[in-house]
């Protein structure tokens, strides 16, 4: 039996490829480059404190909370079809944010465009696991998309420095229209349509409530909780209900005939430990961006766009260490990457553990960066690649959605618990004398030692995971609903 032919090897193929990567970068991107314009959307709109931070927990709330039903939609509905919804919709929040005129215009379209990016993410991403069969082909798209993923969350924060104090902090989404206007070209000419492969009448209405209202509750009480506090009756009582709601969407799926969630996919081996490896190591990492990114402002005094142009060696770093890790795979399996990817992230953040109050850049940060920097790029391709392992094309959407979940979960949950290690430390030191410098610094190092911990925990979770060689890898069967293939 021949070989497949190789779909990357063509002009068509690396064309998707860039594509699909530039849906990705469009959608990180937008998570952190807001960040540097707060302070002049605050002067504009005339923002309280309390309403600003929603400028940036809006888009995470209802990116997290709709990524499932984005996922899903797009298995069942079409993937081009919701990746052009989605498109749309975030293009439109965009031009309604730029010419925002008061709070809540401008958090409402921070919420839509969250809702557009849930819709975008997993319906590229199983664009590009559908497209590129297992094996050398998927490995190196997936280290492109990881590449990618990398290198929008630390440019972020540069291109929103150069945008807000150039142009003005609008720019920061008015830069969005072109993009999504070429992607809206680009699709219809890379991507091939797909007949609906189910009625809107089957369609798990009560499922997507059900999962979405959970997903909205839960997180929304992860962003508040580090505010009102874990222990408050209002945090106990929003986690608790988000467990009532995600209790009741079990219940749902399992009587469904073609539930949103069909539980099964979860005996996809090694998916569901790739997918808590994902939540455990993205909580380390990305709450070490946030407080290595304090430190520098408060501590060392960095501007924004300095602390933003800091961060250029470690998206360099992710890059290579992504595209290294594809490359790997075949040799090694994902498992030994993921691990190896984990405990270099442990180290690098070990080692930024002991920034000192009169540090520097060269000396006491930059190390740190890139050993973490590899290691972030090994585990998100890693585990990304895992985590798409034997999964049905039926089911790509879904696995795409569980991933992408997982790294957002995973971030608001990092920053929200090692917040807290870091606040409870800082305000024991001022309590028994020091100046706010030295509680400040060691509160960073309280958090960061946590999270270092974290990637510990990561690396022993992903013994777990599949590790696949870029083989494909034989899914069980699944409780495939009676709906007709695509075509």
């Amino acid at each position: 039996m021949s070989p497949e032919p190789s779909f990357l090897a063509t002009r068509r193929g690396k064309q998707t490829l860039a594509f699909l990567c530039g849906v990705a970068f469009l959608d990180f991107v937008d998570a952190s480059i807001v960040n540097v314009a707060l302070p002049s959307i605050k002067q504009s709109l005339h923002f309280s404190i309390q309403s600003l931070q929603w400028v940036l927990s809006g888009y995470l709330l209802t990116y997290g909370g709709f990524m499932l039903l984005g996922g899903r939609a797009a298995d069942l509905l079409g993937r081009r079809r919701v990746l052009v919804a989605g498109t749309v919709l975030f293009g439109l929040a965009s031009l309604t944010a730029g010419l925002a005129g008061s709070e809540g215009t401008l958090i409402g379209a921070r919420l839509a465009q969250g809702v557009g990016a849930a819709m975008m993410i997993p319906a590229a991403l199983s664009i590009l696991t559908t497209s590129f069969s297992e094996g050398s082909d998927r490995n190196t798209a997936i280290g492109a998309w990881g590449a990618t993923a990398g290198l929008a969350s630390a440019l972020g924060v540069f291109l929103g420095g150069v945008l807000s104090q150039g142009p003005g902090w609008r720019w920061v989404f008015f830069v969005n229209l072109p993009v999504c206007a070429l992607d809206l070209v680009v699709v219809f000419r890379l991507v091939g349509g797909e007949r609906r492969r189910a009625r809107l009448a089957h369609f798990d209405a009560l499922g997507a409530l059900l999962a979405t209202s959970g997903m909205l509750l839960l997180i929304y009480a992860i962003i508040k909780a580090p505010d009102v506090g874990w222990g408050t009756t209002r945090t106990i009582g929003q986690l608790v209900g988000a467990g009532v709601l995600f209790a009741a969407f079990a219940v749902n799926e399992s009587r469904q005939r073609n539930p949103l969630f069909p539980f099964s996919i979860l005996r996809i081996k090694g998916l569901a430990a790739a997918d808590v490896t994902q939540v455990i190591a993205m909580a380390g990492f990305y709450a070490m961006f946030f407080f290595v990114t304090l430190y520098m402002q408060t501590i060392l005094g960095f501007s924004r766009i300095q602390a933003g142009a800091a961060y250029i060696p470690t998206t360099i770093g992710v890059a290579i260490s992504s595209a290294v890790a594809s490359k790997l795979f075949v040799r090694t399996g994902t498992r030994p990457i993921i691990v190896a990817g984990a405990l270099l992230g442990a180290a690098g953040v070990f080692w930024l553990s002991h920034i000192p109050e009169q540090g520097s850049y060269v000396s006491h940060l930059l190390p740190g960066l890139l050993i973490m920097s590899a290691g972030l790029g090994a585990v998100f391709v890693g585990v990304t690649t895992a985590a798409q392992a034997g999964v049905p094309p039926d089911k790509a959407g879904l696995a795409a959605a569980l991933i992408n979940t997982s790294t957002w979960l995973g971030g608001a949950l990092g920053i929200a618990i090692f917040s807290a290690i870091s606040t409870s430390r800082v305000h024991h030191l001022l309590a028994s004398g020091a100046t706010p410098h030295e509680a400040l610094t060691s509160g960073f190092q309280s958090a960061l030692l946590a999270c270092s911990i974290a990637m510990v925990a990561a690396a022993a979770l992903a013994l777990r995971a599949t590790n696949t060689r870029g083989e494909p890898v034989t899914a069980p069967q699944l409780e495939v609903a009676p709906l007709p293939d695509n075509a």
